[in-house]
C-alpha cells in the first residue's frame, strides 16, 4: 500500500481492493474486495464498502455509511453521516436475491447527501444535486436540484459551490437565468432543467 494512503489499524481492506493516494480510512471500517477508491477520499469511522463498488476522487463519506453494491458515486460526492443506500426494492430475510435483482444507484459528480438521508435503489442523483438531512429520495434527482422531506420533493436549486439559487421550482417551460450571489456562476432553468451556462465576459 502506497506511504500517502493512511487505513486506520482497526479498519480491514480485503485483497483486491484499489485505493488512490491521499485517501483516508479511518477506524472500524471494512473494504470488500473489488472496491475501487479514488485519490483524495475520506472514509468515516464505522464505513462499509462493498464489493466492486465503484467511488470516485475526492469523496467525503462521513461516519456510519455502508455503500452496498451497485452503488456509484462520481468525483466530489459528499456522503453525510448515517445516509442509507440501498440496493434491492423487495427485500425478504428468507429469500436469497441474485445480484442481477439488484437495482443499481449512482450518484453524480458534485452531489451532496444530507445526514440521515435515504436513498432508495435504481436511482440517479443529478449533478451537484443537494439532498437535504432525513430526506427519503425515492425517484431521480436532477442536477442541481434542491430536495428535503419524505418522499423527497425538489425545493430549490443549488449553486455548484453550495449557495441556494433563486430560480423557480415550477414546471412550466419557461426560461430563467440568474446569477450565484455568492459565486458569480450564471444558470438557467427550463422546466425540471438547470444547467450553468458560460459567462459572457
Amino acid at each position: 500500500m502506497n506511504d500517502d494512503i493512511f487505513v486506520h489499524p482497526s479498519s480491514v481492506i480485503d485483497d483486491n481492493v484499489t485505493i488512490g493516494s491521499g485517501t483516508k480510512i479511518w477506524h472500524f471500517c471494512h473494504v470488500v474486495s473489488g472496491a475501487v477508491l479514488g485519490v483524495n477520499c475520506s472514509v468515516g469511522q464505522n464505513c462499509y464498502i462493498d464489493r466492486n463498488v465503484q467511488i470516485g476522487n475526492n469523496v467525503r463519506i462521513q461516519n456510519n455509511v455502508s455503500v452496498y453494491r451497485k452503488v456509484t458515486l462520481e468525483d466530489d460526492v459528499f456522503c453525510g453521516p448515517s445516509m442509507v443506500f440501498t440496493n434491492v426494492l423487495n427485500p425478504r430475510a428468507a429469500v436469497r436475491r441474485n445480484l442481477d435483482e439488484y437495482s443499481p444507484t449512482l450518484v453524480k459528480q458534485g452531489a451532496t447527501i444530507g445526514a440521515n438521508a435515504t436513498v432508495v435503489c435504481g436511482i440517479t442523483i443529478g449533478r451537484y444535486a443537494f439532498i437535504g438531512a432525513g430526506a427519503v429520495v425515492t425517484r431521480d434527482v436532477p442536477d442541481y436540484a434542491l430536495v428535503h422531506g419524505n418522499p423527497g420533493r425538489i425545493r430549490g436549486w443549488m449553486c455548484e459551490c453550495g449557495e441556494k439559487l433563486r430560480l423557480g421550482i415550477d414546471s412550466k417551460n419557461v426560461c430563467e437565468a440568474i446569477a450565484c450571489t455568492k459565486c458569480k456562476r450564471r444558470y438557467e432553468r427550463i422546466g425540471w432543467r438547470v444547467k450553468e451556462i458560460a459567462s459572457s465576459t
